[in-house]
Formats: C-alpha cells, sequence, structure tokens
C-alpha cells in the first residue's frame, strides 16, 4: 500500500488515539540511526514472495491452533515466543519490541528476520533491544517511510505482519492466533483490535 493510500487511514488512528504524528517520526528517525542503514526488505521479500503465509497472532488462543501452521511462518510480537516455546522458529518476527525478551535475539541469531516497528510510545524499547539484534532486520513505521524505515500498512503487530506478507505478494494468507473480540483487554488494546479488524478488511482479510 502507498503512503498516500494509507494516510487517511494513520490520520484516523491518531485521532482515534490521541497518538500524536511527531513521535511517531521521531521515534522512526531514532529507529532508522539505530539500525545504521542494516535493511532487509529484499530478503524478507524472497522468503514471502509466491508463498503460503501463516500469521500468528498472539492472542491466548494461538496455543490450541499451532496444529493448523503451514508455509511460511510470520510471529505477532509475543507468538515468538509461544512458537519457539513449541519448537517452531517463525520466518520473520513483526515487533514494536513490548513483549521482547531474549528469546527474540535467539531468534534472530538463527536467522529470523526481525520487522522492528518504530512508534512513539516505544523510543526506550528501541534504544534498548535494536543494538542487540544480531540477524537480518527490518525497520518500519506507521508515519511517512523513510530511507531504509518503511511502511508496508497496518497498525498493530499482528495486522501490520498480514499487511506485510499482502504487500510483498504472497500466494496466500492464512491467520491464527487472532480473537478481535477478546473481552479481558484493557480500552486501548481494545481499540488496536477494533482498528486492525477494521484495516484488515481493508485488504480482503476477515478474522
Amino acid at each position: 500500500m502507498k503512503f498516500s493510500d494509507w494516510e487517511p487511514h494513520y490520520t484516523a488512528i491518531l485521532e482515534y488515539f490521541g497518538f500524536e504524528r511527531e513521535a511517531d517520526e521521531a521515534a522512526a528517525r531514532l529507529l532508522a540511526e539505530l539500525a545504521g542503514g542494516r535493511d532487509d526488505l529484499d530478503l524478507l521479500d524472497s522468503i514471502i514472495r509466491d508463498r503460503a503465509v501463516t500469521v500468528c497472532g498472539n492472542a491466548p488462543c494461538l496455543k490450541e491452533e499451532l496444529d493448523l501452521i503451514g508455509g511460511v511462518v510470520l510471529a505477532a510480537d509475543a507468538a515468538a515466543e509461544v512458537l519457539a516455546d513449541h519448537g517452531i522458529r517463525p520466518d520473520a518476527v513483526f515487533t514494536d519490541l513490548d513483549g521482547a525478551t531474549d528469546v527474540f535475539i535467539d531468534l534472530s541469531g538463527q536467522g529470523t528476520v526481525m520487522v522492528v516497528h518504530a512508534h512513539g510510545d516505544n523510543i526506550p524499547l528501541l534504544r534498548h533491544w535494536v543494538p542487540l539484534i544480531p540477524g537480518p532486520l527490518v525497520a518500519t513505521t506507521q508515519a511517512a517511510p523513510l530511507a531504509h524505515v518503511h511502511n508496508l500498512g497496518g497498525f498493530s503487530d499482528g495486522d501490520r505482519a498480514v499487511f506485510a506478507a499482502d504487500a510483498l505478494g504472497a500466494a496466500r494468507v492464512q491467520i491464527i492466533g487472532f480473537d478481535l473480540s477478546d473481552p479481558g483487554v484493557d480500552p486501548v488494546k481494545r481499540g488496536k483490535l477494533f482498528w486492525a479488524g477494521k484495516l484488515l478488511r481493508l485488504i480482503g482479510y476477515e478474522v
């Protein structure tokens, strides 16, 4: 999705949550600096293009749906640790780092592509984790893209993974471990789930 097409949705998200574009832009600039020119988008493209993809959300139901996994495996943030605990190494992890643990660093060292997202609330996490990532790295933003910081569409970790798979030409995408009607989440998370569903429907996916 071109940024010109994404921007109206991004503006609506900012207004809905009261987020500041300037903070997102500052985080993207910091991520570009921390990444130091590292950009493995071509590798991610080669992994996904023309392949069947499974996007794994981090809802509790993921553990019950692991037998559905097939093809290229994309994990949304903390789903990566669930997969690793069950002997599954995701091909890529989409994360704003709020679920990051040392398992992410181990997976990176084994070749998992870390797709790290910058937004106004995760600057301390970027500073801590990005320098520790030893393997392939793709930097992303929800604001206007920069050199080596991409915007493939999407807002939260799970829907960004689906947007990326779609943008990079996956043959088909199945989605597991998503629960967009989870009643046990706080109001901000509930809003994020609402937007995840809205954005996924925008590109033709229902969860």
